[in-house]
């Protein structure tokens, strides 16, 4: 990689950072928030003249009967639904497009997304395609493909997890699993109108979920706080996420009816996915998106391996901030003790939740897919991610190996 091309993306990182200033961004979606929070939304939305929504997410949250609740008080409210509850892990295309006829085919005026970071990339996709009914998802890849502001329906986001932030973000995470491709749309016209806060909705989450997703949201708070697009709201969002995780998410993992603990992980995931939609993210997302598009890897899982493996790998580079966010949360040295401090004190938090430290078992990395796996990788983050250094292919082909 040439200093040339270097320098090309920085200065391509530059001007997104100065253009993200003009952009219209929904930074304050209207909140309901607190224990039983989710009764209070029918009577919200038919207060707004919403009064059919689209109920996007999974069969298993269906068969938990989680959803129901959500059904019975939209009609207590006079209000129908439609429920389409086929989104997979790592939503696909033809979720999007099945979605969008039930949509269109129902007369429907909103989308509610329930669930994790899948339902709610499905429910953005949808509204995308409703809004640009003439552009395939596949031409949505990217940044700023959509810009339909006005013809957006209202998105309401309802996290069950805490980790995506997708409920406060511009993304939406898309796969196609004939080209094993998973990329991102972007667009801040895809930014949730509002969202509704329930920890009781994740008292019942598995361990390993609420483990994994928390450490999602870490990595989002970490990716965006290390990188060269923050602005003075992202650094505060970043700091505050990374000190409510590193303060919860060991609680709500260890008793999952931790109601403060429940509470203070979705604040944090609400706040790290506000910080990077605005600051970006970086490689361990790059990398991880291709393990979801090739393996079906879970995106919480991979961020959580990944993360203290590409922190290692930017060095000094990094060094300066990550102490920032070492002090944050108590760790005390110089610099470059803070720094390592902090990336052990990632391992040590992962390792206290049995997250492994490689992806292995039914998700082995086949060193034959590398190449295409790395230069996915590196279509997605560069010139785009304002990393603390910018990597050629023989790097991420090292930071591969080291997940193997």
């Amino acid at each position: 990689m040439t200093i040339f091309y270097k320098a090309f993306c920085r200065t391509y990182q530059k001007v997104m950072y100065m253009g993200g200033f003009m952009l219209p961004w929904r930074s304050k979606a209207e909140q309901i928030s607190g224990g039983g929070a989710l009764m209070k939304l029918p009577a919200f939305l038919k207060g707004k003249g919403l009064c059919k929504p689209l109920i996007v997410t999974d069969e298993t949250l269906v068969k938990l009967g989680l959803v129901q609740p959500l059904i019975d008080g939209l009609a207590a409210e006079g209000l129908s639904s439609v429920l389409y509850d086929k989104v997979v892990p790592n939503p696909t295309i033809d979720n999007i497009e099945d979605g969008l006829k039930l949509y269109k085919d129902n007369g429907c005026d909103n989308i509610i997304a329930f669930g994790g970071g899948s339902p709610m990339d499905c429910a953005k996709g949808i509204a995308a395609r409703d809004a640009k009914p003439n552009k395939p998802v596949a031409k949505m890849k990217g940044i700023l493909k959509i810009l339909k502001y006005s013809k957006i329906t209202k998105i309401t986001a309802i996290p069950t997890t805490s980790g995506t932030g997708s409920e406060a973000t511009l993304a939406a995470v898309i796969s196609n699993p004939k080209t094993h491709e998973k990329y991102p749309i972007n667009d801040p016209s895809l930014i949730p109108h509002h969202v509704v806060m329930d920890p009781l909705l994740t008292v019942g989450l598995p361990k390993p979920i609420t483990s994994t997703t928390g450490m999602d949201a870490l990595t989002h708070a970490v990716e965006a706080f290390i990188g060269s697009s923050n602005t003075k709201a992202t650094k505060a969002q970043a700091i505050e996420a990374t000190q409510l995780i590193f303060q919860y998410i060991k609680r709500a993992y260890d008793d999952g009816a931790d109601l403060e603990a429940r509470n203070k992980m979705q604040r944090a995931a609400l706040l790290a996915g506000k910080a990077f939609t605005r600051a970006y993210v970086g490689y361990v997302h790059a990398m991880a998106h291709t393990l979801g598009g090739f393996y079906g890897v879970p995106h919480g899982l991979a961020n959580s391996v990944i993360l203290p493996h590409v922190l290692e790998a930017f060095g000094e580079k990094a060094y300066k901030k990550l102490a920032i966010l070492a002090d944050a949360v108590g760790i005390q040295g110089s610099t470059e003790q803070k720094a390592k401090a902090f990336i052990q004190a990632i391992r040590d938090l992962n390792a206290s939740m049995d997250i492994p430290t490689r992806i292995t078992g039914k998700w082995t990395i086949k060193e034959e897919d590398l190449p295409t796996m790395i230069g996915r990788a590196m279509k997605e983050a560069n010139p785009l991610y304002p990393v603390p250094q910018i990597w050629n292919y023989d790097q991420f082909y090292t930071m591969f190996h080291k997940i193997m």
